[in-house]
C-alpha cells in the first residue's frame, strides 16, 4: 500500500505572501508524484486518511486533478480509499457531497476502484487483495467519540484476511491533545483487531505499535507550514503472511521537494553584513528552507539588521530566517583604573555578567533561560558602554 494524508491541496499559505501559489504548485506535485510512486512499485492500495483538500470550499479545477491522478490508478487496477478529515469534513457541504470523486475517477458503481468512506459506508471489501479498509467516519468536524470505539465489530463483520485501519485524529497525549476535534488512544489501536491503522492529521512523518498493530502516521507530503521539517513523505507499507508468519513493515518514501536546512555561523568570521548576505546567497534554491543562527563572539565592529539580511536574500529561498545568537565580546586587555567611571562600569558589569552566566548553567530551565537572557543584555550593554566610553558614535 501507498499510505499519505494531509495533501491540504487548495492551501492559502497566507504567510507565504509571493510564494503561496508556487507552494500549492508543490503540494499538487507532491500528490502526483505519491501516485507516480503507487505505480512504480505496483501497489494493490493507495490510502489518503484525511485533509485531502484544505476546505470544502474547492474550484472544480481541483477536484478535476484529484479525479485524473485516481483515474491513474485505477486503470492500472489499484484501489484507492480516501477518508474525510477535519479540513474537509464530511459535512453538508462536504466536497465529497458536492462532487462525485468516484464518478470523476472513472469508477463505476459495482467496482472497487475509488472509495470514499462515510458515515453509512464505514468498510469497503477489496477481493482482489483480500483485505478490508475501515473507518468510522462522523458528519462533524468534532467526534463525538473515538472513531476506534466500534471498529473492533466492523473488522469482526469483515471477513478478510487483512484489515486496515484509516483515522484521521490524534493519538491522546495528556495536557496537549484535549481540544482536538478527533483523538483516540494507544489502547484502542491495539484492542482494534486491525494489522495496520493508517493515520492522518499530524504532518510529521512517525510511526509506532500498539499490542499486535503496527500504526503511523504518514505525514504531509509536502509541507504545509514551513516549520514541518518531518514532512514530504509517503509511507510504502507491506503485510505480508509467509510462512503462516504474518508481518507489516513501513518505509519512508520523500515525494515532497521542500527541503530544509539548519545551520550555524561563528560570528567572528564574519566581517560585515554584505559579506554574510554574500555567503548564504552560495547556498540560493528555490525549495530550501534555510534557518541561519549567527553564534559566538561576534566583533565589536560587526553590525547585523536581520531584517535586511533576510530581505536581501529572500528572493533566493523559499524561506529564509537569521537568528543572532551571538554575543559580544567582554573586555580584553588591560582595564582602566577601578576609581575611573570606565573602569567601575567594566568591572561591575563584567562582574555580573559572570555571575548570571554561572546562574544561569547551574539553575533550573526557566529559571536558567531567563538568567542567560539578562547576561546576553548586559553584554550588549558593556559592548556599548566600552565604545561610548572611547569615544566612538554607536547606531542604536
Amino acid at each position: 500500500m501507498i499510505h499519505t494524508a494531509d495533501v491540504h491541496l487548495g492551501a492559502r499559505h497566507d504567510d507565504l505572501g509571493e510564494q503561496a501559489a508556487a507552494q500549492r504548485g508543490r503540494q499538487a506535485a507532491a500528490f502526483t508524484a505519491a501516485v507516480d510512486l503507487a505505480l512504480a512499485e505496483k501497489v494493490d492500495l493507495f490510502l489518503v486518511a484525511g485533509d485531502l483538500f484544505d476546505s470544502n470550499v474547492q474550484p472544480r479545477r481541483s477536484v478535476e486533478f484529484v479525479a485524473a491522478q485516481l483515474k491513474r490508478l485505477a486503470t492500472a487496477r489499484i484501489r484507492s480509499v480516501i477518508v474525510p478529515g477535519t479540513h474537509d469534513v464530511y459535512d453538508r457541504a462536504s466536497v465529497y457531497r458536492t462532487y462525485d470523486l468516484k464518478k470523476m475517477s472513472g469508477s463505476g458503481p459495482d467496482d472497487d476502484l475509488v472509495t470514499v468512506l462515510t458515515p453509512t459506508n464505514p468498510t469497503v471489501l477489496i477481493p482482489a487483495c483480500d483485505a478490508a479498509v475501515h473507518a468510522i467516519v462522523f458528519p462533524t468536524k468534532r467526534a463525538p467519540h473515538s472513531p476506534l470505539r466500534d471498529i473492533g465489530d466492523e473488522v469482526a463483520s469483515t471477513k478478510a484476511t487483512w484489515h486496515v485501519g484509516m483515522v484521521h485524529g490524534s493519538i491522546s497525549i495528556p495536557g496537549k491533545t484535549e481540544r482536538d476535534e478527533v483523538v483516540i488512544t494507544h489502547g484502542e489501536i491495539g484492542s482494534s483487531r486491525l494489522d495496520y491503522l493508517a493515520l492522518g492529521h499530524w504532518h510529521s512523518t512517525q510511526q509506532g505499535r500498539a499490542g499486535e498493530v503496527t500504526y503511523a502516521y504518514s505525514g504531509a507530503p509536502e509541507p504545509v507550514a514551513l516549520h514541518q521539517d518531518r514532512a514530504g513523505k509517503v509511507l510504502l507499507v507491506e503485510l505480508d503472511d509467509a510462512g503462516g508468519k504474518r508481518t507489516v513493515t513501513v518505509e519512508e518514501k520523500q515525494v515532497g521537494r521542500t527541503r530544509f536546512e539548519k545551520t550555524d555561523m561563528d560570528a567572528a568570521g564574519v566581517g560585515s553584513q554584505p559579506e554574510l548576505v554574500a555567503s548564504l546567497a552560495k547556498r540560493a534554491d528555490p525549495d530550501l528552507v534555510l534557518d541561519v543562527r549567527l553564534v559566538g563572539v561576534r566583533p565589536d565592529d560587526l553590525d547585523v539588521d536581520i531584517e535586511e539580511v533576510e530581505s536581501a536574500l529572500a528572493p533566493s529561498f523559499l524561506k529564509v530566517r537569521v537568528r543572532d545568537a551571538s554575543v559580544p565580546p567582554l573586555t580584553e586587555g588591560a582595564l582602566p583604573p577601578p576609581d575611573t567611571i570606565a573602569g567601575s562600569f567594566i568591572r561591575d558589569l563584567e562582574a555580573r555578567i559572570a555571575e548570571l552566566e554561572a546562574a544561569g548553567v547551574d539553575g533550573d530551565e526557566a529559571d536558567g533561560s531567563g538568567r542567560s537572557a539578562e547576561a546576553a543584555e548586559l553584554r550588549d550593554a558593556l559592548r556599548i558602554g566600552r565604545l561610548l566610553l572611547a569615544g566612538h558614535e554607536v547606531s542604536l
